[in-house]
């Protein structure tokens, strides 16, 4: 199998999505979520034969998209959902705003950070107090800090699986200490794992859902085919619970939830999970060898940086505290070697001397942003004579 090329940076620069326009045109963009890489052919033709058909009305109450996501959680996870509730809505973050509109959160809702950070704003559209619990050190769930948020009223948590920016599928036995911990404290887990089809070869995803008969009553999963393959703007996602009672509870949103659904979001979803693999698994391929890129190239060039390589989605954490910069990392680049990402002081506690790279791009332009992004950083090393 060989590698995804990305589209040639031309027809990039011809986007019109946030990616390619928020910055001017000598900027390398690598700050959003947002893949390089052309749209899948499955995907492309049902669109196209949609719009053929004049398929451009309402979002049908039933779709073929529970049955397409089944057979691909089967196939990619050993996840059967068999007797699971499948509900779709128009993206993740809406699946995440309205449970915790409804749920019981006590005193509030747990986050790990460094994490994704409209997480924060989610959790403030919907009312709802922060508990902050930083992950370890490694990376890994505090266990034991959760279970103090627990005792101290804290009834909810939202999970990040895997986890977006240090793209860390998180390992079964901490998923299944934590199912048991929010069982004996009768708290919800709320699991993101939109990144979960994006995870590498030398890594292994685990559905929440698929943990334990404790993650089943505890918890919802929300999936998407967004970011995996780059439809994020056909709005669509799915909100999951395999427990009657949780079941019962995704049925009892209101019918709005359900019909923010994107059409075509719908038909690319299943599209992709029907037909979409084989252009996944060559993503995939690109993604890891710009992985080994970045860690390889700042390792030796930039000893003082510390990288974070992702063993799951396309994006990297690097740490640029060492280099003693007064002023954000990220601006910093910005401004100097004209490469834009995405700031660490963005995702809580943690996360500032941080930046998040986009690595769903092409290789050439990686080397290039590595490139600018050297130079300016080594001119600012003690013993410089730049």
């Amino acid at each position: 199998m060989i590698e995804l090329p990305a589209a040639p940076l031309g027809v990039l620069r011809s986007r019109t999505s946030e990616k390619w326009r928020g910055f001017p045109p000598d900027v390398i963009p690598m700050f959003v979520a947002e893949a390089d890489f052309p749209l899948a052919e499955p995907i492309a033709d049902a669109l196209h034969a949609a719009i053929e058909r004049g398929d451009t009305g309402y979002v049908a109450s039933r779709t073929e998209l529970p049955r397409a996501f089944a057979a691909f959680a089967e196939r990619r996870w050993g996840w059967s959902l068999e007797t699971a509730h499948v509900q779709t809505t128009a993206d993740v973050s809406m699946g995440i705003v309205e449970m915790l509109r409804r749920i019981e959160v006590g005193s509030g809702v747990v986050m790990t950070p460094p994490v994704y950070p409209p997480f924060y704003l989610l959790a403030e559209e919907a009312e709802v107090p922060v508990v902050d619990v930083p992950l370890t050190t490694d990376g890994s769930l505090d266990l034991p800090g959760i279970e103090g948020a627990f005792r101290g009223g804290a009834r909810a948590l939202l999970l990040c699986n895997p986890h977006n920016p240090l793209g860390h599928p998180h390992a079964v036995a901490s998923l299944a200490a934590l199912a048991d911990l929010a069982d004996s404290f009768g708290a919800t887990v709320i699991s993101d794992e939109i990144h979960a089809p994006l995870t590498h070869s030398d890594a292994v995803f685990t559905p929440w859902l698929a943990v334990s008969d404790a993650s089943r009553r505890t918890g919802f999963a929300l999936h998407s085919a967004s970011k995996a393959w780059n439809v994020a703007g056909l709005k669509c996602a799915m909100m999951i619970a395999d427990d009657p009672e949780r079941s019962g509870f995704l049925r009892s949103l209101p019918d709005e939830v359900a019909w923010r659904t994107g059409q075509f979001g719908v038909i690319a979803s299943i599209a992709a999970y029907d037909h979409g693999e084989e252009w996944l698994d060559r993503a995939l391929l690109t993604i890891e060898r710009n992985r080994r890129t970045l860690a390889t190239r700042l390792g030796a060039e930039l000893p003082v940086v510390r990288v974070h390589e992702p063993r799951a989605g396309y994006l990297s954490w690097v740490d640029f505290g060492a280099i003693g910069w007064t002023r954000d990392p990220a601006d910093v680049i910005l401004e100097r070697a004209r490469v834009a990402l995405r700031t660490g002081s963005d995702f809580g506690p943690g996360g500032a001397g941080h930046v998040r790279v986009n690595l769903a791009c092409d290789p050439a332009l990686l080397d290039e942003a590595l490139d600018r992004i050297v130079s300016v950083v080594q001119a600012d090393l003690p013993g410089s004579t730049s």
